[in-house]
């Protein structure tokens, strides 16, 4: 895996394009290591994808998964939902660039993102069923939040692929873009985002977290809490003295 800073953003890349950047335990560990420990204090906003163009993380090895017995799979699973949590659970924004394969453990990976932008070659799914297993790092849980109950049944039933410009008819990604232009919309995308106060940043992901966790009151409630609690901020009086005087704001993550 490659980590690298261009200023407030981050780029983080599955590098095993010989095996289409399947994920096995090593590459789920540092994925969870950067995005728990490494990154935050560090940037403001990242981009996760996949070496080359043929994929963007193409599923678990299952070469690999076929040497584990029933302790050892369910070992693997807990491991790739800590990579899926921490992404998640990022302080920051995390765009998924997804060029070519998003399979399985893939497209979990990418459904942990707060954002996702495909290139026209994309090829998303679920497999799982076609191999006698399920997906195991929350895609059951986190597909129907995203596209609804229905077609995330469809998809995991049938477990086949689907194409870039259908996932973006049915909600599943964001933007679909040239064939190898996903890397670059996400890093600007990503620039952009940067521009913002990295506290806000932070308040508006945990709130939008807590939309997926909490009934509707109670996330309404929490982000009050998160609003009020910006207003002490440095970074809200220099945000709001800069739009008065019509000046770029300076924010300092105080």
């Amino acid at each position: 895996m490659r980590v690298e800073r261009e200023g407030a953003v981050a780029v983080v890349t599955v590098d095993r394009p010989e095996k289409l950047n399947a994920l096995n335990a090593r590459v789920q560990e540092e994925i969870a290591e950067v995005f728990a420990e490494v990154l935050p204090g560090e940037v403001r906003a990242a981009v996760i994808t996949g070496a080359g163009e043929r994929a963007f993380v193409a599923g678990a090895d299952v070469e690999g998964m076929q040497e584990l017995d029933a302790i050892g799979i369910r070992e693997f699973g807990r491991l790739g939902t800590r990579m899926m949590e921490a992404v998640q659970g990022a302080p920051f924004p995390v765009i998924a660039a997804i060029n070519g394969y998003a399979l399985g453990g893939g497209l979990e990976l990418a459904l942990a993102c707060d954002v996702r932008i495909a290139a026209a070659n994309a090829r998303l799914g679920f497999p799982e069923v076609t191999l006698g297993i399920m997906p195991g790092a929350g895609g059951t849980q986190r597909l129907p939040r995203i596209v609804g109950s229905g077609v995330a049944r469809e998809l995991i039933f049938t477990g086949r692929m689907v194409s870039a410009q259908e996932v973006k008819e049915i909600g599943l990604v964001n933007r679909v873009v040239g064939e190898g232009e996903a890397l670059e919309a996400a890093r600007e995308m990503a620039r952009r985002m940067a521009e913002n106060a990295p506290l806000a940043l932070k308040g508006a992901k945990i709130a939008l977290n807590t939309a997926e966790e909490l009934g509707l009151a109670s996330g309404i409630e929490r982000e009050g809490d998160l609003f009020a609690l910006l207003f002490t901020t440095e970074d809200a009086r220099e945000g709001m003295a800069a739009f008065a005087e019509r000046r770029k704001p300076e924010f300092k993550g105080r």
